[in-house]
């Protein structure tokens, strides 16, 4: 059984702390700048202004007074602001070391107070500078924020900060798509095959049962069971490639999210506790209501799907694969090949594995598969005769893939190596060492005698 346990994770990043010699440098300047500022009479403060501080150990910043009518020009304040600022500059480049004030030292942080306490500061707001570490050149608060705080890439905001003060956010593992962490609670409709989160300016497809498809990923899927038949028999002659025919025609089809539901409540054994179930191999009877024609779009919803009540017979070990709809043709093809490895163990006599041997080695064959796929920059082609349908003209030839469907191939991989399950996760990964270690024929060959992985 195909299934998604990976789903919805995310690091949480704080940006805010950012340690270097650097700092270290300007905090002893600004120690010592401090010190000459309260040295002698002949630099006493004016009440009402500030010394130049140093915010969070990471900006040089200016507090604005309150504005004035009799204040210069803007032109000739924003002169005078960055010229300060450029001195502290020059400063901060000399290189660090221990000595005693000088005249000249004193002289000029007698010129800086003085500047600073001129009533001709800026008129505008917010009228601060900070002098930043990232090519020490100096900003506007608002300018810097619009250069480097980091955006919401959903909402397109900016990243609020937290109650300590620090900007915290969510990062998909894979495609680092940075969000506000309130996203994951607000209903946003997130894609149940690529998993990125929906954003303002690029809506998704609902299918109508609780999924929703971005449009990357509607480009390639797979939307009834017709078209999907050209693939299962690449997947077939993939499986033949590595001397493992399958002589016995196994039903395939693809069904609605309910339909799988219902299959599984009607399957005697299997292991069927994953919160989303994406495939489904049956050995029981059942009726299946499959899907018959592909449906169309209206506005954001599809609209129009036609399915069709099919009674599966048992002829053999196996009854029929069953496949949820809508998905792109990378992740179908996936759990097909998974589902697939779970018919060919039942049909050559492999008889009551443990989750993590069954599931860990369907997984291999699914991997293997995505990465036949990617590696070779190829679409897979079916031999078979009755591999036809409105699609087969484009999955059945020999072309490229494009650059996105090669990257969702990736991912797909991505999720497989890095499921943390025990069955899908570390049965996968043991069973990858296996078969990388003694090849996938030795493999088979050890599971059928023991049961197990050989070690």
């Amino acid at each position: 059984m195909a299934s998604s346990e990976i789903n919805h994770l995310s690091k949480s990043c704080i940006s805010g702390h950012l340690g270097s010699s650097y700092d270290a440098k300007r905090s002893r300047f600004m120690t010592w700048l401090s010190k000459l500022f309260k040295r002698g009479t002949n630099r006493r403060i004016m009440s009402g202004r500030r010394h130049p501080q140093l915010v969070e150990e990471e900006n040089i910043v200016w507090e604005a007074p309150s504005t004035s009518k009799d204040h210069p020009s803007r032109s000739e304040n924003e002169e005078l602001d960055h010229a300060i600022a450029l001195s502290l500059d020059e400063e901060l480049r000399k290189p660090s070391r221990q000595r005693e004030p000088t005249d000249m030292d004193e002289d000029f942080a007698r010129s800086l107070q003085e500047s600073l306490n001129t009533p001709s500061y800026p008129p505008y707001a917010p009228g601060r500078f900070f002098l930043e570490k990232i090519g020490r050149k100096p900003y506007h608060e608002s300018c810097f924020k619009e250069l480097h705080h980091p955006k919401c890439e959903v909402c397109h905001q900016f990243i609020p900060r937290n109650d300590a003060g620090l900007i915290e956010y969510r990062s998909h593992p894979f495609w680092s798509q940075k969000y506000c962490p309130s996203h994951e609670h607000d209903n946003t409709a997130r894609c149940c095959s690529c998993e990125r989160l929906e954003s303002l300016n690029a809506r998704y497809v609902s299918l109508g049962d609780g999924r929703s498809l971005c449009l990357e990923c509607m480009e390639s899927a797979i939307m009834d069971t017709g078209d999907c038949q050209p693939l299962y028999h690449a997947i077939r002659d993939f499986y033949e490639g590595m001397n493992m025919k399958l002589d016995q025609q196994i039903p395939m089809l693809l069904v609605e999210r309910q339909a799988l539901n219902e299959a599984i409540q009607g399957e005697k054994k299997g292991h069927h506790h994953m919160p989303e179930t994406r495939g489904l191999c049956l050995s029981e009877e059942q009726t299946v209501s499959s899907i018959l024609r592909r449906p169309r779009f209206g506005g954001n919803r599809l609209v129009g799907l036609r399915t069709h009540p099919q009674k599966l017979s048992r002829k053999c070990e196996v009854t029929a694969i069953l496949v949820l709809y809508g998905l792109p043709r990378l992740l179908t093809g996936s759990i097909l090949a998974h589902e697939l490895m779970h018919g060919f163990l039942r049909l050559k006599g492999y008889k009551n594995l443990n989750p993590e041997v069954e599931e860990g080695i369907c997984q291999v064959l699914s991997h293997m598969w995505l990465e036949s796929e990617v590696i070779s920059g190829s679409r897979s082609m079916p031999s078979t005769s009755s591999a036809s349908s409105s699609q087969s003209s484009l999955l059945s030839k020999k072309g490229g893939i494009s650059d996105l469907e090669k990257k969702l191939g990736e991912f797909f991989m991505h999720q497989i190596a890095n499921d943390t399950s025990t069955a899908y996760g570390r049965g996968f990964r043991n069973a990858n060492v296996a078969v990388n270690k003694y090849s996938l024929c030795r493999t088979l060959d050890h599971i059928r005698l023991t049961g197990s992985f050989p070690v």
